[in-house]
């Protein structure tokens, strides 16, 4: 693969000046020192995901980590918003990562969530370049129930791409990073905001049009061209050429794969988005689709169907399908500091109002 990670920059999204108020903003039942902080396993743009054994009763959990000062800075408070409510909404669902609990310092704000370590899809890609057709449709299918349901929700995902599709122990699809959600989006209402990752943005959003949850089904189109090709559909190094493909270049689908293949690719990855398929009943225009004949959705929604790949992890210590880049660095000592959220400054602690949350069964 000639695509490093590094190379889906997310675009520059706009400045939201406003507080957000969540509630009250302390969750008492929780702190960092609650955890043995274990490993790096992952990173993003305002912060670490870590792997972390809760003290009290050995159980393993991924803690996003996010510096408050970097969000701040950006004026990103709404994407965390987003991300929290999203994560709120999701434990109904078994192909989205779940939320335990939050909680915060004066300095950070922790997601306590489902530990998941067979990987990322990126990471499967970039190993084996591209998928037989089955075990693409397979995990096709699991991500387009997960972005179903958000979509039932009035939830657009807006961020489907390799990276943020994930494998848990068995092989099941776990979509994760909610921070581009746009919540409250009826089935006929639009959008704007210029937000995505290069390879995956559909013609619309390019064109700075206002677009509906279709954008979503462009991006499994995408993500599902990319299992079977090995490349997202228009990609080019050059990114305003790419840019270009996106907007004006004909899909190219080689005539290795079958009919269904070709045509589910075709429907989902149409530039028109009122006739992109998708565009007149959603999920279930997708469900319905030929490609997805050989699908149980019963059987794949109650995880009756044995996954096609199984990551053979050995228990949750066990982090072959980690990035080393990640890995191999020190967990800082920064992530157990528990300073006194009073002592915060009132813009920090007054932005993230409400962020912590906790299980009214106190059980978790």
């Amino acid at each position: 693969m000639d695509r490093s990670k590094n190379s889906s920059s997310k675009p520059q999204l706009p400045a939201l000046t406003d507080n957000i108020n969540l509630g009250p903003s302390a969750n008492p039942n929780a702190k960092p020192t609650d955890f043995d902080f274990l490993k790096v396993i992952g990173k993003g743009s305002f912060g670490k995901v870590l792997l972390a054994k809760r003290k009290s009763d050995g159980t393993f959990y991924a803690i996003k980590v996010l510096q408050k000062k970097s969000i701040l800075k950006k004026k990103e408070q709404n994407h965390i918003m987003a991300e929290r409510n999203v994560l709120l909404k999701n434990v109904k669902h078994p192909f989205l990562v779940g939320l335990h609990y939050s909680f915060q310092t004066s300095e950070k704000l922790y997601f306590v969530l489902d530990y998941v370590n067979g990987g990322e899809l990126f990471f499967h890609l970039q190993r084996e370049r591209c998928f037989r057709e089955p075990r693409a449709r397979f995990y096709a299918a699991e991500v387009a129930s997960a972005v179903g349901y958000l979509h039932s929700l009035n939830i657009i995902y807006r961020d489907l791409k390799p990276e943020n599709i994930l494998l848990d122990c068995q092989g099941h699809v776990i979509l994760t990073d909610f921070g581009l959600c746009k919540e409250g989006m009826e089935q006929e209402e639009t959008t704007s905001t210029f937000c995505g990752t290069p390879e995956y943005l559909a013609p619309e959003v390019l064109r700075k049009e206002p677009y509906d949850r279709t954008v979503d089904w462009w991006c499994l189109g995408a993500v599902l061209y990319e299992m079977l090709f090995g490349l997202p559909p228009f990609y080019s190094r050059d990114v305003s050429q790419m840019y270009d493909n996106i907007l004006h270049q004909p899909l190219q689908v080689q005539g290795t794969k079958t009919m269904a293949a070709c045509d589910i690719l075709q429907g989902l990855l149409h530039k028109d988005q009122k006739r992109r398929l998708g565009a007149k009943m959603d999920f279930l225009d997708i469900k319905n689709h030929v490609f997805f004949s050989p699908i149980n959705w019963d059987d794949l929604y109650h995880k009756r169907i044995t996954p096609p790949f199984n990551p053979n992890v050995a228990g949750p210590a066990d982090l072959r399908h980690f990035d080393p880049e990640f890995t191999q660095e020190a967990v800082p000592n920064s992530i157990t500091r528990t300073p006194d959220l009073a002592a915060s400054s009132s813009s920090a602690s007054d932005a993230f109002l409400g962020f912590s949350y906790a299980p009214t069964d106190e059980d978790f």
